[in-house]
């Protein structure tokens, strides 16, 4: 989901071994800044403009990575990307785009922008909003969810889709029918789905919407959070579960007063693929005239309540939401700027025993953003 900047861009790499972290938990170690890389703004590459890049996600497969796009066929056909860098425990190396292919509909046609939907077409085939990429374990295939569209334009249900490596439309998973655009009910615009990940061992897929469903209460504000949900199903697609996320309250006032904010999920990946119940969920907010914050948290729905059958959470006396804790506030380390950070995936094991974990920011395709990698390591004892 895109969220404006007010800040002007650095373009360019920016140094390596940034080392500044937060402070630690009794007895365990801060997460670690290995480096950061910004994309100069309106690459060029293969007919395309980079930028818009909402998720990330490592392919063990070549060693490279795959990034989806979200525009919205508006510049460019909807597309993911794939690319290559650098990463040890020292630094971050520059990032080379390595190829790039559209997501394609089942007669193998591209998406087409919103004003130019396509009637004849079945209406979860119009216009799209891609948010997060993840490479199947069992496959190498790309499944990516996308945020449909509740307006007065068109009322097209969030998806989760399959794709071949070249694009070509595979499935789509089935979703919970809380999770679709009913006239009063079920996801807000731009709220929708959008974190997904594989979790044991690539036999469940978990994905979150990014904000509360409408009947689930408003949405976050200066004084109070909310709860939005994440669901658990088969790979093969059937829904299984459901917990409540509790989201935290919008972290600052917008100025003027009355403008822009927000608070929500905009990424979510297994901590571990054999362990089904733990995640880092990337809480993404955005207040006019302050800026960004990211926050990276460790949740887990043991003890959760199952909501999958739950109307409304407004009401949630009797719900346990899942667990939480801050693993990372990117405001912690010493960045050029904390912009519209949208993915995350873990990257490469590091010799030394930490993990490396690899954002990418969406900039919206604005000259006043930036499409930065980020690159953290975390130790082992951390999760």
């Amino acid at each position: 989901m895109s969220r404006r900047v007010l800040s002007a861009a650095l373009i360019g790499a920016v140094p390596l071994t940034l080392m500044a972290a937060p402070a630690a938990e009794a007895g365990h170690r801060p997460l670690r800044l290995i480096g950061e890389q910004v994309v100069p703004n309106a690459l060029p590459y293969e007919g395309t403009v980079v930028g818009g890049l909402s998720s990330i996600d490592y392919d063990p497969r070549t060693g490279e990575y795959a990034l989806i796009c979200d525009d919205r066929s508006a510049i460019n056909p909807a597309r993911f990307y794939t690319a290559k860098f650098s990463l040890d425990a020292k630094g971050l190396g520059p990032v080379t785009f390595t190829g790039t292919k559209p997501l394609l509909r089942p007669d193998g046609t591209t998406y087409p922008p919103l004003a130019k939907n396509d009637p004849a077409q079945p209406p979860n085939m119009q216009t799209i909003d891609p948010e997060e990429l993840r490479v199947d374990p069992w496959t190498g295939r790309y499944v990516w969810s996308q945020e449909g569209e509740r307006s007065a334009a068109a009322r097209i249900d969030p998806s989760i889709r399959e794709a071949e490596r070249d694009g070509s439309y595979t499935r789509d998973l089935p979703i919970p029918a809380n999770e679709k655009m009913a006239e009063t009910a079920g996801p807000r615009q731009n709220l929708a789905l959008e974190g997904l990940t594989f979790a044991g061992f690539g036999s469940l897929v978990a994905s979150s919407v990014e904000g509360p469903l409408l009947q689930d209460g408003p949405e976050p504000n200066t004084t109070s959070g909310a709860l939005s949900r994440i669901t658990l199903q088969s790979r093969f697609g059937p829904v299984l579960a459901q917990y409540a996320y509790p989201q935290e309250k919008v972290f600052a006032s917008p100025n003027p007063p009355g403008a822009f904010a927000t608070t929500g999920i905009s990424s979510l990946l297994a901590v571990d693929q054999a362990d089904p119940t733990r995640y880092l969920v990337m809480e993404r907010s955005f207040v006019t005239g302050v800026g960004n914050k990211i926050r990276i948290y460790e949740i887990d729905t043991k003890g959760a309540t199952n909501i999958l059958k739950t109307p409304s959470l407004a009401d949630a006396t009797k719900v346990k939401p899942v667990k939480k804790r801050l693993l990372a506030d990117l405001a912690d380390f010493e960045l050029s700027t904390v912009d519209n950070v949208e993915g995350m995936t873990w990257g490469p094991r590091l010799p030394n025993g930490e993990r490396s974990l690899v954002l990418v920011s969406d900039n919206n395709f604005s000259a006043t953003q930036v499409t930065q990698f980020i690159a953290l390591a975390v130790p082992s004892e951390r999760l």
